[in-house]
């Protein structure tokens, strides 16, 4: 059975930091890359970062660029988002997500496009107090 199991969401002041971790089974790691999207209310789920556990080539939505740093430990499964100098409008649900790793040089254009992904998990909520 596919799992994505996302853990280390909560409640945290603006400019506070957390870390977001997915662990993944069922599936083969290596042949999948790893997504965090993410949805506030009343708004469309976005791509907010990536990472091919191959390579560990990373991708990151120029709102999170700096802030946030993805992860991956390969003899786990797991991948980590580490979320610094929180905003506000970082609040959402975060799900962990992974797509099977397109050929070489093709992630770059799909890895923040949530249709291309096989599998999801069930999200944990980020709330940033202003």
């Amino acid at each position: 059975e596919v799992q994505l199991v996302e853990s280390g969401g909560g409640l945290v002041q603006a400019g506070g930091s957390l870390r977001l971790t997915c662990v993944a089974s069922g599936f083969s790691f290596d042949d999948y890359a790893i997504g965090w999207f993410r949805q506030a209310p009343g708004k469309e789920r976005e791509g907010v970062s990536c990472i091919n556990p191959r390579d560990s080539s990373t991708y990151y939505a120029d709102s999170v660029k700096w802030r946030f740093t993805i992860s991956s430990d390969n003899t786990k499964n797991t991948v980590f988002l580490q979320m610094n100098d929180l905003k506000a409008e970082d609040t959402g649900v975060y799900y962990c997500s992974a797509v099977r790793l397109p050929a070489e040089g093709a992630l770059v254009r799909i890895a923040f496009l949530d249709y291309f992904y096989d599998y999801w998990g069930q999200g944990t909520q980020v709330t940033v107090s202003s």
